[in-house]
């Protein structure tokens, strides 16, 4: 099986899609004339912004959801492996993409917004929805769904809880059985509250684990400040081939680093926008803004901290081309991974880094599994609608408790794997998606400035701009905000 699913990978991760997925994230970011930039101050001025409503959660509700499903196991664990595959250029790799990465959540979360339905008195969307609305075809929204939910429901799940089970069991000697049954307790328990219990947790849990895992990575940091030069150099020259020991495998370093850091942000992913299109916003682009931020603090901030406890250390083991030849065995015997940020934390600060970082890696992970659910819950409301779907939704979530189960005791390598070919599935079509459908979110942007530079508070007309399908916009957003003001 492991043969069968590394030779997929190979196919969904083949070096033409590792430069198709920056050239995107680029073309995007040129069409938007680089916003990741010149819409810094709006970016963090609108996570804070517009209230909760009876269909939808805040905008800060929505970026914490997102965020839980950006900031898991791919940052400390993925961040590692990277590391490890690609040498330390990996890290300039894993930045660069967010960086233009930022311009592809931008358009999928503002399509996610654009063609929201409500849906059972809730907001819905993603990008099943602005496939079959915006582009036509109904077959490919199908298959994205199909996709998404075997992906968010079986293939990763098991990414998360494995990393968790494997810092207990490191850190604390827990088995990974014990460990599968509390992860399925705590999870049943919040996925059977619905869609505004995993928001009211995401937003407490997420600011709080991403904070003190920086906090941490900054002491450290602070602790061997005169190694600073020398480790933002190693990064760079790594990443261009100058180095005179991981020089060789640059080809590694941009796969590896675009690869894992795609995992950790999910820029361009289609996930993104399940969350997006559930905030309560006047603008699309509002929360367009907002999700590209989010893809900043996942890899600038949270990625760059294990990145640096593991550099600022020499806490790594780096492979050769080969896979197999080590370039550099700072750590024999560790395997990549949160071990590494465990022999990190714990060489600056002796007792703290095996539970630091196992406890880092339960709020990670275990956020990230509540927002594979909340993602694969969206795709099966979008297959059932106008079906009953009560029972699918409860075969849904005793598969995702099962799948989590299954993951804290199997295998990493297997886990990772099948992980990559359900991320890889998405991409691809996300990917084609959001370039056919690029112009409504260029036109949202435009609107958005516009309104802006009149110095009004933007609201969307769909009409106005020439924008088809956009039903909730078209039908329901004036109804909705004049029963407000009533």
């Amino acid at each position: 099986m492991e043969a069968l699913v590394n030779s997929l990978n190979g196919i969904l991760w083949s070096t033409p899609v590792i430069y198709i997925c920056l050239g995107i994230g680029l073309l995007f970011s040129v069409l938007t004339r680089f916003l990741q930039i010149r819409h810094i101050k709006d970016m963090v001025l609108l996570m804070f912004r517009g209230k909760s409503s009876d269909a939808g959660v805040s905008s800060f509700q929505a970026l914490s959801i997102a965020l839980s499903g950006r900031v898991g196991t791919g940052n400390i664990a993925g961040t590692a492996t990277a590391i490890a595959m690609g040498g330390p250029g990996a890290v300039f790799w894993m930045w660069t993409i967010a960086f233009i990465g930022a311009g592809s959540a931008f358009v999928e979360s503002t399509l996610g917004q654009i063609y929201k339905v409500k849906q059972d008195g809730i907001y819905r969307g993603g990008p099943a929805y602005y496939i079959e609305k915006g582009i036509g075809k109904k077959w490919f929204a199908v298959l994205f769904a199909v996709s998404a939910l075997l992906a968010m429901s079986l293939l990763m799940p098991g990414i998360q809880s494995n990393s968790i089970a494997l810092g207990l069991e490191n850190a604390f000697g827990m088995s990974k059985v014990l460990t599968g049954v509390i992860l399925v307790v705590l999870l049943g328990a919040i996925i059977f509250g619905g869609v505004k219990r995993i928001a009211t947790v995401a937003q407490y849990a997420v600011p709080f684990m991403a904070v003190g895992y920086i906090l941490v990575a900054l002491i450290i940091v602070g602790m061997n400040i005169n190694e600073l030069p020398g480790v933002i150099g190693l990064i760079f020259s790594s990443a261009f081939g100058a180095d005179s020991m991981f020089g060789g495998i640059i080809g590694s370093a941009i796969a590896w680093g675009v690869k894992r850091g795609i995992y950790s942000n999910e820029a361009g992913q289609g996930t993104g926008p399940h969350a997006a299109a559930a905030a309560e916003v006047s603008h699309p682009a509002k929360q367009g803004l907002v999700q590209a931020f989010s893809v900043y603090i996942d890899t600038l901030f949270v990625c760059s901290a294990t990145a640096f406890m593991i550099l600022f250390t020499g806490s790594f083991n780096t492979v050769g081309s080969d896979g197999k030849t080590f370039l550099t065995e700072n750590l024999p015997g560790v395997e990549a991974g949160p071990g590494f940020t465990q022999a990190a934390v714990e060489t600056a600060i002796p007792g703290f880094g095996a539970g630091f970082v196992a406890i880092s890696l339960f709020f990670f992970a275990f956020t990230t599994i509540m927002a594979y659910y909340y993602i694969a819950e969206t795709n099966i409301a979008y297959l059932t609608r106008g079906k009953d779907s009560k029972l699918p939704m409860f075969i849904l979530k005793i598969v995702i408790l099962a799948a989590t189960f299954y993951g804290s005791v199997k295998t990493a390598s297997l886990a990772w794997a099948l992980g990559d070919v359900g991320l890889g599935l998405m991409v691809w079509l996300n990917l084609i998606a959001i370039v056919l459908l690029a112009k409504p979110a260029l036109i949202a942007l435009r609107d958005y400035e516009e309104q802006k530079k009149q110095g009004l508070d933007p609201v969307f007309n769909s009409k106005k701009l020439g924008i088809k399908n956009a039903e909730y916009w078209e039908e329901e957003y004036t109804f909705d905000r004049d029963k407000e003001v009533s």
